[in-house]
């Protein structure tokens, strides 16, 4: 199973495919150099896969690239954060 993790801009959202499939999203609304993570879904057949994790963690390696920040407003980035505090130094507080 190869995974693949790409931004797209047009609808706010990092997508994961799997084997060429969407399998989910990670959708965030756009603050200059801060997204701000709203929602993050994978779809059932892709579930307990470790898909998620797989979209979140190249999600945030994109974010920290591209020299970004993030607001973990949804509940699966934050605890994935919380999981892993390597990540934590792209979180911001929203004002």
């Amino acid at each position: 199973m190869s995974f693949l993790v790409e931004e797209n801009p047009a609808k706010h959202r990092f997508e994961i495919l799997v084997d060429g499939a969407l399998a989910g999203f990670t959708a965030y609304l756009p603050r200059g150099a801060v997204r701000v993570f709203t929602h993050t879904e994978v779809r059932p057949e892709y579930q307990d896969m470790g898909v998620g994790a797989a979209l979140v963690r190249a999600t945030l390696e994109q974010v920290r690239e591209q020299g970004g920040r993030v607001v973990p407003q949804c509940p699966f980035v934050r605890a994935f954060i919380e999981r892993h505090p390597e990540y934590a130094d792209l979180v911001v507080t929203p004002v």
